[in-house]
Formats: C-alpha cells, sequence, structure tokens
C-alpha cells in the first residue's frame, strides 16, 4: 500500500476520481461543514492543515474502457483514474468548495493569476477538442443518482437527454453544501477569495493510500468507514450486498445483472427517504422494520416456539443485535461457501439475494407512503386515517402497516385496520405508566400475514381483542382516576393528540373550516407545551382568580390547575404573553390587540363564550372534553361521578362549591 502526503492540487494533476458504486452518498451536513470552513478561516498564512487520509484503488482497464467520457482523456492525455476507498466526504467537500469559488468570481476576476476557466478544467472537467463532450475529474460512477445531480446543479453542466431527476438525502446534502459556501463567499472581497483558494488546494494536506490489488477492496471500505460520521446499516448493507456479487460462482452476467439490481434498489430507498425534505425518513428505522417482517418467519417458524415468554425475549434481542444478524448471519460471505457439514448447511444464493433486494425496493414506496399519506394516491379517508396515525405514532404497528398497504388493496378492509390500530394507539396512551404492552403480537400478526399464515379477518379479530381488553382495564380498578385524579393531565403523552383531535371536531361544525391549529406546529418540541395554555394559571392572585380561593387549599388549587378541562390549545405559543393575567385579559374581549384567545384556534373561542371562568365552568368543559373522549374513541365510564374523579375535582362537590 503506497502512502504520500499531498495538497489538492498535487492530488489532481493527471488523475481522474470515481467514487465506486458500493460507497454511500455525500452524507455531511451543516455541523461538518461548519467545522471544515472553520479549519479553513484558523489556518494561518503560510501553515498548512492535515485534512485526513485518502485511500484509492486504481481502476483496471477492463472497467475503464466502459467509460466513454473518459476513455480519451486516460489513454491519449494518460489521466490514471482511481476509485475512492475512503476519504470521499472531505473531498467531495473541497470540490463543492472550490465550484462555489470560482461561481462567486465577478466578470473576468482571476484567482492568484488562475482564471475560473482554468481552475475548472483543473478541478471539474476537461473537454475534448475543446467540444461539449466533458471528462469530469472528480464525480460518481453513472448509475448513481447523485452523477446527474453533482454534473447539473453543482456544477451547473447541462444534462443527458433522457435524465430524470431523482432527489435523495445525499442529493440534498451536495446542495446544501454549495449554499453553504456561496452563502460565506458572497460576502468576501477578491483578495479574501484568494486565500481562501490558496488555502484549499495548497496547505490542506492529505494522507494518501492507494491500495493494492492483493487487498480487498469491499472489506477495506467497511474498516475504514469506521471512522469520521459512521455509515449507517443500509450503507454497509449495500456494500455487503455488492461484495457478494463478486464471490457468487454464477454466470458473470447475472453477477452485472444483481449488482446492477442493487444500485437501482439503493436509488429507490434513497430517492424515497429523502422525497420530503422537511422530513426526511431514517435509513435504519425502514431496514429495521423491512428485516422484522422479511425475516420472522425464521422466528417463530413452528408452534413449539410461540410460547410467550420465548418470543419476547427474542424479539427484544433481535431488535438490538438485527445489524448483527444482517451482516454476520444473514449475508455474510461465509454463506456463500457454507456446506452440509458446517452448522449452517444451506448456502446463500444468488437468487435469495435478487429476492431480497426486490422485496426491499418494494418496500421503501410504500414506507414512504405510509410516512406521507397526503402525497399518495390513497383515498380521502384512508388519508385521514393514516394521518391520525402518524400524529399519534406506530412503531408497533409499522410491520403490520406496511404489510397491509403492500398486499390489501381494498380499501374498506385497510380503513378496518386503520381504525382499529388509531383506537388502540390512544387506549395505550390513555393508560401510559400503567400499562405496559409488549409488541410481539402485533408483529408476529404482521410476520403471519406477511408469510400467508394468517388472513386479513384473522388480523383484525387479534386487534378487536386487544381493544376489549385495553377497554376492561380502563374501568378496572378506577385504573384512570390512579392515572389522572391526582396529577392531572398535563404531563399526559396523549394530551397534544387529544386536544388537537377535538379542535377538529370544532372545526368541522364551522361555516368557514378554516384551519387554526397546524399539526405540525402544535407539536414543533413535542415535549414542550408551549402550545398548551392553563386557564387557571399555575400562579395565580386572589384578586383576579378570586372564585378558585373560597373555601379551596392549595393542593385542591394545584388539582384544578391541571385538570383537563383547565388546559387550552392555543394556535400560537402565546403562553409568555398571557401567563398570569386575568380571565379577560386572557380572553382580551376588551381591546382589539390580537394576542387573546378571542382571536385563536376553535377550542380558545369556545373558552371565550364562558364568559366567566370559575369551578363550575373549569368542571363542565372537563365534562365535555371527557364526553368527547368517549364518543370519539368508542369508550364507556362508568358514570359522572367517576368522570368528575378522574378529572381530579370530586372535592367541588363534596364541599359543596357546586352544584
Amino acid at each position: 500500500m503506497e502512502t504520500t502526503l499531498l495538497t489538492l492540487s498535487k492530488i489532481f494533476t493527471e488523475r481522474l476520481f470515481r467514487i465506486p458504486d458500493y460507497q454511500r452518498g455525500y452524507a455531511w451536513t451543516e455541523k461538518q461543514l461548519k467545522d471544515f470552513w472553520s479549519d479553513l478561516e484558523q489556518l494561518e498564512l503560510g501553515k498548512n492543515h492535515y485534512v485526513g487520509v485518502l485511500t484509492l484503488e486504481r481502476v483496471d482497464e477492463k472497467s475503464f474502457n466502459k467509460w466513454e467520457d473518459d476513455k480519451w482523456i486516460i489513454k491519449s492525455k494518460k489521466y490514471e483514474p482511481y476509485y475512492i476507498v475512503d476519504g470521499q466526504q472531505r473531498l467531495t467537500t473541497a470540490i463543492i468548495l472550490i465550484e462555489a469559488i470560482v461561481e462567486s468570481l465577478q466578470g473576468n476576476e482571476e484567482l492568484n493569476y488562475t482564471s475560473a476557466c482554468e481552475i475548472r478544467k483543473k478541478y471539474i472537467f476537461e473537454s475534448k477538442d475543446k467540444g461539449i463532450s466533458r471528462s469530469y475529474m472528480f464525480g460518481y460512477e453513472k448509475d448513481n443518482p447523485s452523477y446527474e445531480f453533482l454534473k447539473t446543479k453543482i456544477f451547473r453542466e447541462n444534462s443527458e437527454e433522457n435524465y430524470i431527476e431523482q432527489e435523495t438525502v445525499y442529493t440534498y446534502n451536495l446542495e446544501l453544501a454549495k449554499k453553504f459556501f456561496l452563502d460565506r463567499l458572497l460576502p468576501l472581497s477578491l483578495p479574501e477569495k484568494e486565500i481562501i483558494y490558496a488555502k484549499i488546494t495548497q496547505h490542506f494536506l492529505f494522507n494518501i493510500y492507494t491500495i493494492s490489488d492483493d487487498i480487498d477492496v469491499f472489506v477495506t471500505f467497511e474498516t475504514m468507514n469506521n471512522r469520521g460520521k459512521p455509515l449507517s446499516l443500509l450503507e454497509l448493507l449495500k456494500n455487503r450486498l455488492i461484495y457478494l456479487t463478486t464471490k457468487f460462482n454464477n454466470d458473470n452476467d447475472d453477477k452485472i445483472r444483481l449488482r446492477k439490481k442493487i444500485n437501482e434498489c439503493w436509488k429507490t430507498i434513497y430517492h424515497n427517504l429523502g422525497k420530503n425534505k422537511q422530513n426526511p425518513l431514517d435509513d435504519d428505522n425502514f431496514l429495521y422494520y423491512h428485516t422484522l417482517l422479511y425475516f420472522g418467519e425464521e422466528f417463530i417458524m413452528n408452534d413449539e416456539k410461540r410460547n410467550e415468554r420465548y418470543i419476547h425475549r427474542l424479539y427484544r434481542s433481535f431488535h438490538w443485535d438485527f445489524s448483527d444478524y444482517l451482516l454476520e448471519t444473514k449475508f455474510s460471505p461465509k454463506k456463500i461457501f457454507s456446506s452440509k457439514k458446517s452448522k449452517t448447511p444451506e448456502p446463500l444464493t444468488i437468487d435469495e439475494v435478487n429476492k431480497y433486494v426486490e422485496s426491499l425496493q418494494s418496500y421503501v414506496v410504500i414506507w414512504y407512503q405510509l410516512n406521507n399519506p397526503d402525497t399518495t394516491s390513497f383515498s380521502e379517508q384512508e388519508v385521514y386515517w393514516l394521518s391520525r396515525i402518524n400524529r399519534l405514532g406506530y412503531k408497533d404497528f409499522a410491520p403490520l402497516l406496511l404489510v397491509y398497504l403492500k398486499t390489501i388493496n381494498d380499501t374498506s378492509n385497510r380503513l378496518t385496520l386503520f381504525k382499529l390500530i388509531e383506537k388502540i394507539r390512544f387506549l395505550l396512551l390513555l393508560i401510559s405508566g400503567l400499562y405496559y404492552p409488549r409488541n410481539d403480537d402485533f408483529h408476529i400478526a404482521a410476520i403471519d400475514l406477511f408469510s400467508n399464515k394468517t388472513t386479513f379477518q384473522g388480523v383484525i379479530s387479534k386487534l378487536e381483542k386487544k381493544i376489549q381488553e385495553l377497554k376492561n382495564l380502563i374501568l378496572q380498578d378506577d385504573v384512570l382516576i390512579k392515572r389522572f385524579g391526582s396529577n392531572g393531565f398535563y404531563t399526559w403523552d396523549g394530551l397534544k393528540y387529544f386536544m388537537y383531535e377535538y379542535e377538529e371536531s370544532l372545526r368541522n361544525k364551522t361555516k368557514t373550516n378554516r384551519i387554526k391549529l397546524v399539526w405540525e406546529e402544535f407539536i414543533e418540541d413535542y415535549a414542550d407545551h408551549a402550545t398548551i395554555e392553563h386557564i387557571l394559571p399555575q400562579t395565580s392572585t386572589k384578586k383576579e382568580w378570586g372564585s378558585f380561593y373560597e373555601n379551596i387549599t392549595s393542593s385542591e388549587r394545584k388539582k384544578m390547575v391541571n385538570s383537563l378541562g383547565n388546559l387550552l390549545p392555543l394556535s400560537k405559543a402565546k403562553n409568555s404573553s398571557l401567563q398570569n393575567k386575568s380571565f379577560s385579559d386572557k380572553c382580551n374581549t376588551n381591546t382589539d390587540n390580537l394576542v387573546g384567545y378571542k382571536y385563536g384556534s376553535y377550542s380558545e373561542i369556545e373558552v371565550v363564550e364562558y364568559g366567566d371562568w370559575n369551578p363550575k365552568n373549569l368542571l363542565d368543559r372537563g365534562l365535555k372534553l371527557l364526553n368527547f373522549m368517549e364518543k370519539n374513541w368508542d369508550i364507556t365510564f362508568k358514570d359522572e361521578d367517576f368522570k368528575i374523579e378522574m378529572l381530579g375535582l370530586g372535592f367541588l362537590l363534596k364541599k359543596a362549591l357546586i352544584k
């Protein structure tokens, strides 16, 4: 293995660099970009900065002969082609910075007596016969979705005629990096830009390693990428599957076809995971739930193993170790060479990998639809119920939802499932902290449906049974009185979801139907209750809230403060401005200031209509909200006395403070 310490200027002397298909895309975000820029700014003039290791692999002739756009520069101008095994994040960042520097120049400005054209020729591309043919000094292999994006959006070059733009998390990061650098470069003077350019090209030093032919490049990639920003399991898995294609003893055309399919699959995966820029989806979440579905049958393959304790222990273990399961058990190179004498008698075949890749590719589309129902072709009712499930959180049901959306096309059947899941999730929130369910049953139902060991009706029956079990538990031993009677509802995990649904019910009764409470803003920080107001403040005075001081102790007043009827969803986070004001000031009925309840959510307007806020109205609103809960989630509380105790307000009746 050769090693040399070089500047970027020396590195880009008669060399071409390509990021191979087994590599991940550009993963740096603002944090890493800020560190990179800080290193540039703080580097003293004339001093050098060590950037890190750049590990390269020489591209053999058989491979570069397929590079139609680059053969001329390799064969005629003797440029050496290299794959980047490690260090691509830093090198990509440096090239984007150079492109941004060039774009920031005005007119015919030069950098250190070097024209923009000369800079681009050295670091970006060179033209054949000064024509339109381009050979890019740095880039991705062509079947990577980042290839065209880098060329068109970052280098501002023309695209291929048949190019369909595919955005992924990685392409988003590329665009972010360019904007980051342009924002910092444009205000600079030309001499300041010249200093930045000199630093990045002459004083950032890379430790260059060139891998010899006897070293396995795939294993090197996995090992070296343990430093820097860690690879996700999805990124490691892609590398592993491509590596396996080189080890199968199959026809070469089949291996090439599978490798291409893997690349296409990962294009689809990252396109769908990054499709919603406001809410990119986590790599490993998708992979975990798909793994649970796809390989779950191995864990419950016979009735003897369906012992509850066994399955619970097994799934806990699987949840923590599923990366080892995929890389060391399912897709280990050792499995290709397994024999009947070994502990793993069934060798891994190219067909199995092909089938697995096809499943991943199809399910990631469903995963996007599940997380972004309003952008799909689902019916209006399906979007409505999936949106409710998304607001509640669905992780226990993710595998079941995936297999349903993939295999059940009947809308009415889907709606039946969605409604049951939403109800179970709400009931579980209602008794959170008192009951800790295991999600094994839901996972097993999904796996059985995936492997055709149960039917749609079988799954529905299982969920209906769970709902009845939870309903019985709710009424058993006054569970809800213990849950809410003393401490109230303010810290309840389900409070925002419940209040949002109540707000929606009020909105649907209006003529305007205008949305005043936006869910994404309401739960911007789910743990922060800035958008939930205590009508009777947590700190009140007798002067302004006198009715809450007549024969009421401080502990009883605290119960009223956190009781359900005293909690109000705000259309804007205006707690700081309302805080401990009187009820009339909070309602803002005497001024034209637009901050008060009078101009807020439908729930706020409903509270204004009470005219005054006293213990009687507080209890009345609490009962109204619990009545809505009963109707909306088909719950039957014992009686009104039970509800009053659940609200923590039984003392009002015992003291005869209200009738």
